[in-house]
């Protein structure tokens, strides 16, 4: 299961959002997981919310003026029933004054308080997209992750099948590497997932006869890419293995995968002997936006193919 700890989230933010950590120094190791984000009545973050507590909680100037217009005695009646919640940690937003009895209460209840200068909403709205990111559902596949055309393109097979060599080729026709071998899928919303490569791979590509190669240092910075969404998976199978698949050429089923459960498009490439699989890839892939746009080359060649029939049976 993903997770970040506060710490960690104080370390990767602290500098952006301008983050002050000034009590409930010992819950540094409170942590936010990718269980919360399935939770729809414990957000990963928000506004003041006694009823569905939120695991990073949000103060901004309506919620310390609700605070403030309290009595003292109510006031710490709220905030005690606040840290009572399951509280991973409290920001209190646009440069705000602390109140002793906040503090003494981060302090007891041993949850993270931070404060910064930026407003509520531009503090919410970083927050929560790096936490979405940051607790991702994960998975680690096997194969070449490439940027093709502008798209994600996952280019699976079984070993020595060429997806190195097929890579390389891509590359050199102005496409760019993502990940070689091993690539980290993250599913960063409901229906999108995003391929990362591991730090310990990237920029290097491993091609048989050739070692492993620096594809930055031979192609450049532009021919290397840290992350990538994922569109379409390519998966390359020989072709004495696919021939009773290809009995039906004009088939327009469309293949699907399911990665972190997301479907993703997939095209069935034949390697063969004299097959240009670098063309290919680049066809499946523009063919693939047509398909985006509505457009279906298959589908529109057997309509036609049925008003001439249709015709000719009129004529006749």
């Amino acid at each position: 299961m993903a997770q970040i700890n506060v710490a960690e989230l104080f370390k990767q933010t602290r500098r952006k959002l301008k983050l002050n950590w000034i009590a409930g120094l010992n819950g540094g190791l409170n942590t936010l997981t990718s269980e919360t984000v399935s939770k729809p009545s414990l957000a990963l973050i928000g506004h003041l919310n006694f009823v569905h507590p939120n695991r990073v909680q949000v103060l901004g100037c309506s919620e310390m003026d609700y605070l403030r217009s309290l009595s003292v005695a109510d006031a710490k009646r709220g905030i005690e029933n606040l840290f009572s919640t399951d509280l991973a940690a409290v920001i209190v937003a646009n440069g705000e004054q602390v109140s002793d009895t906040l503090i003494e209460a981060a302090n007891t209840h041993q949850v993270p308080l931070f404060t910064s200068s930026l407003r509520s909403p531009e503090l919410m709205d970083f927050l929560s997209h790096f936490l979405a990111q940051a607790v991702a559902e994960s998975v680690s596949l096997h194969g070449v992750f490439m940027e093709v055309q502008g798209f994600g393109a996952l280019i699976k097979g079984e070993a020595a099948i060429g997806k190195s060599e097929l890579a390389l080729e891509l590359i050199s026709r102005g496409h760019r590497l993502i990940a070689d071998d091993i690539v980290d899928f993250f599913r960063i919303s409901p229906e999108r997932v995003e391929g990362r490569c591991p730090p310990l791979l990237q920029d290097y590509l491993e091609v048989r006869g050739l070692g492993i190669l620096n594809i930055r240092a031979l192609f450049g910075d532009n021919s290397v890419k840290p992350t990538k969404p994922l569109d379409l998976i390519i998966q390359l199978e020989m072709a004495d293995k696919l021939a009773p698949q290809l009995l039906d050429r004009l088939d327009i089923k469309t293949l699907h995968e399911e990665v972190l459960g997301v479907k993703v498009p997939k095209v069935q490439i034949p390697i063969a002997a004299g097959r240009n699989i670098a063309v290919l890839v680049e066809v499946a892939i523009r063919n693939h936006m047509l398909l985006l746009r509505g457009i279906n080359a298959t589908k529109q060649f057997k309509q036609r193919h049925q008003r001439e029939m249709k015709k000719n049976m009129q004529s006749n």
